[in-house]
């Protein structure tokens, strides 16, 4: 009576032995299950490396992308003319000595499409005292703002830059480095001016042209 209490009392070390008997009995099954282990380990290698390379290749193509999109822009337009542009006729300018803004007008062209007299700048032109043109890119060469003209003098509304009416600095604590970008002007056929528009880098003492 008292070892069959003893055995109902400990189901425990019953439950152990059953599990011992049934490995010695089944070693086929432990096998199994160290196959089974041993097989996972190179799948989950392998779904790493897969997903690691997918990551890769679609790093790779963004930049791909965005340079496509950028050589695809129809907004970067470029003008046909790289030389001489017609601006104004010399009766639309009075000999008085005072500037003028004037548009410039060329044909722009991007990947797709073909704009004629699209305004890519403008200038300032005026007459000088001995009859001479003179031209001026309406562009500060500080930070690229327009400039006005008031009175006697350029002057920039972004960071009071000043020129004189020659393009020239005024002040010299004006933040701009140099003066206003002076222009190639001619006349041709005795009433046509015609200036050679270019546009120039922002922020530096030298006169760099953009291309």
């Amino acid at each position: 009576m008292d070892k069959r209490r003893s055995k109902m009392c400990n189901p425990g070390r019953s439950a152990l032995l059953s599990r011992e008997h049934f490995g010695k009995l089944c070693p086929h099954k432990r096998m199994n299950e160290t196959m089974q282990s041993a097989g996972s380990s190179p799948r989950r290698e392998f779904v790493k490396m897969l997903l690691a390379g997918l990551i890769s290749t679609v790093m790779g193509l963004v930049p791909l992308g965005a340079g496509l999109a950028v050589f695809l822009d129809p907004l970067r337009r470029k003008a046909s003319s790289s030389g001489a542009i017609r601006v104004a006729s010399l009766e639309s300018l009075p000999p008085d000595g005072i500037p003028r803004v004037f548009p410039v007008l060329a044909t722009r062209v991007d990947a797709w499409n073909k704009f004629k007299q699209a305004m890519i700048g403008s200038v300032y032109l005026r007459r000088t005292s001995d009859g001479q043109l003179q031209a001026f890119n309406v562009v500060c060469p500080h930070a690229g703002c327009f400039v006005d003209f008031d009175r006697d003098h350029y002057h920039c509304p972004c960071h009071n830059s000043t020129f004189t009416i020659a393009g020239k600095i005024d002040n010299p604590s004006s933040p701009a480095a140099r003066g206003l970008d002076s222009l190639e002007v001619q006349v041709r056929d005795g009433n046509e001016i015609w200036v050679k528009f270019q546009q120039f880098q922002a922020g530096c003492a030298e006169k760099i042209p953009v291309a």
